[in-house]
């Protein structure tokens, strides 16, 4: 049976040069570059919460990383470096290292260097900080918000919702549909790149994990403004769109969660700017509704009149 440090040796500690140092002593040092902020953020991932246990640990990996990396392109932060802390029900060395396979895959697409962390005993629960940089003044934050801003989304909204319903059988859907909407679930695609152009263009932006409606409604809290959207506008992809009919369907639209696409508001006469800029980086947009004096969150349906909403989004505590 291997040790704790032979398991991190072996699936963790790979050669770099982003860090002045590394794992292997009781902290790692790292030098940002010159006049640049450092940007923190840390996350959580619960086995049964966040991604059922049996998942493949390839894309565990993945997700774990990716998430993190998702609100460094929300800050319009560019990703540099990473710790992770593991609480393990067994030393399964297998599911170690196709673990490490799917984090470090997400890693080298976006330059983020793991520079250390932990491993304990206990129910599998995985714990990442990740640091990144942005230029002073430039992050994009929630309390910039401006009554008059296009709100847009990037990707598209409830494949990950769809497939998790799915998946629990709450929801039917052919198995190949599964699979399709599996990927939004299973491997989100942080924007980083999309992050790092709206510096200067977007008021205020976040990124969607916990559903649009709860998550837009922490921009308006945070900015002091209301929003009216439409749910017509909202970007979907086929599969959901076939659906879009049932109410169960929009719910996941508007409040599903685990989408991992970037919300931000951004003035009107940005917006040939912001939609070049999304075509050049071969992603969809959408301008979903606009930002509002009122203080209070309209959703319009497919009749434009005002929906009734039961729920906004997904809530650790509820």
């Amino acid at each position: 049976m291997s040790s704790e440090f032979d398991l991190i040796k072996r699936n963790f500690n790979r050669p770099h040069t982003a860090a002045v140092l590394g794992i292997g002593d009781d902290a790692a040092l790292v030098q940002p570059s010159a006049g640049m902020e450092l940007a923190i953020s840390a996350d959580m991932l619960v086995a049964n919460t966040h991604f059922f246990p049996e998942t493949d640990a390839w894309l565990i990996g993945w997700k774990s990383l990716a998430v993190n990396i998702s609100d460094m392109a929300a800050m319009g932060a560019q990703p540099r470096w990473a710790t992770l802390a593991l609480a393990l029900p067994q030393a399964d060395e297998n599911w170690l290292e196709k673990f490490a396979d799917g984090f470090f895959a997400c890693a080298d697409q976006f330059n983020v260097a793991l520079i250390g962390g932990d491993t304990t005993r206990g129910p599998l629960t995985i714990s990442i900080q990740i640091m990144g940089e942005v230029p002073p003044h430039t992050s994009l934050l929630r309390s910039n918000a401006q009554a008059g801003d296009d709100i847009w989304v990037s990707g598209r909204l409830g494949d990950a919702a769809l497939a998790l319903a799915a998946i629990q059988g709450r929801y039917p859907l052919p198995e190949a549909d599964i699979a399709q909407c599996s990927l939004a679930l299973h491997q989100p695609q942080p924007r980083v790149a999309l992050g790092l152009a709206l510096r200067g263009l977007a008021h205020s932006a976040l990124d969607i994990s916990d559903g649009l409606l709860a998550d837009l409604g922490h921009i308006l809290e945070r900015s002091g403004t209301g929003a009216e959207i439409w749910l017509k506008h909202i970007p979907t992809s086929k599969i959901v769109s076939a659906h879009s009919s049932s109410e169960q369907v929009q719910s996941m639209i508007l409040s599903g969660g685990d989408d991992y696409e970037l919300c931000f508001t951004a003035p009107p006469h940005h917006h040939d700017r912001i939609a070049n800029i999304t075509q050049e980086l071969g992603l969809n947009a959408a301008v979903i509704g606009t930002i509002t004096h009122r203080q209070q969150l309209v959703v319009r349906g497919w009749n434009d009149q005002s929906m009734t909403l039961k729920e906004h989004g997904f809530d650790h505590f509820a």
